[in-house]
């Protein structure tokens, strides 16, 4: 039985948890959740709690939580599943993840896929272009440091707004909570401060569209993903909490495995 602790119970983990509770994933016990805030059954007051009884913790509570508490998860032995996979755009954090001894680091793909097709086209030769375009319904996408007048047009306007365009690792920065894809994109392929990204509000908008493009010496792609919005958080796809399923039963060594 692979026991499983949750850090963070929002939009994403609190979906982890039901599923997990009424044994979505065969072979698997959610045994602790740690949670600053929301109250669970399981709950547990500190991270000793959570590690004590956890084979493989999964992060779901933001950028923040990782860079408290990942190198804590390693070092302790259990396996790290990373949901806020934006926060690797911090180039120290991301070095101190991996280099760090004990257990194993992984990565939630979350709401997009297709790496494994873009990471054997790198093998061939490295990618020359890798872009994502990200739309979200508009009002997803405001933010208090924007121009008021692009704050205007998300939330009353009739046409698509492109409130950003440039390297993924500025995206990240700002928009930690619909970045995750993004930085997943740029961990598989040539790096966060070569993927181009554009993300856009548009108002028609009820699913989070997202088109990411490949070029390169093994030939050209574009992969295209349209995903419902999370009914607890419009700037998640749903998707993302049943990704977090799916690699979890991976990690359990399934019998018939997608390598």
């Amino acid at each position: 039985m692979l026991r499983v602790g949750l850090i963070g119970c929002g939009s994403i983990g609190s979906v982890v948890a039901r599923e997990l509770s009424q044994g979505a994933v065969d072979g698997v016990e959610l045994t602790a959740v740690f949670d600053l805030v929301v109250d669970h059954p399981l709950r547990v007051q500190d991270m000793d709690s959570l590690l004590s009884c956890s084979d493989l913790v999964v992060e779901a509570a933001g950028h923040e939580a990782l860079r408290n508490y990942g190198m804590a998860v390693r070092e302790a032995g259990a396996d790290l599943l990373v949901v806020s996979i934006g926060a690797l755009a911090d180039e120290d954090l991301e070095a101190d993840l991996k280099k760090a001894e004990g257990g194993r680091l992984l990565l939630c793909t979350g709401a997009i896929g297709g790496f494994d097709i873009l990471r054997a086209a790198m093998l061939l030769g490295p990618l020359d272009e890798v872009a994502i375009t990200s739309t979200k319904p508009a009002a997803a996408l405001s933010r208090p440091w924007m121009d008021g007048a692009v704050r205007e047009a998300l939330a009353r306007g009739s046409a698509p707004v492109t409130v950003f365009d440039g390297p993924a690792r500025q995206a990240c920065a700002l928009f930690p909570e619909s970045a995750n894809v993004t930085a997943t994109l740029s961990l598989a392929t040539v790096g966060f401060d070569r993927v181009r990204v554009q993300m856009a509000g548009d108002p028609a908008a009820v699913r989070v569209r997202h088109v990411v493009t490949a070029s390169g010496r093994a030939g050209a792609y574009e992969l295209s993903f349209e995903n419902a919005a999370s009914p607890g958080n419009p700037r998640t796809s749903a998707v993302a909490a049943y990704s977090v399923l799916r690699a979890i039963g991976d990690r359990r060594a399934p019998s018939v495995s997608f390598l």
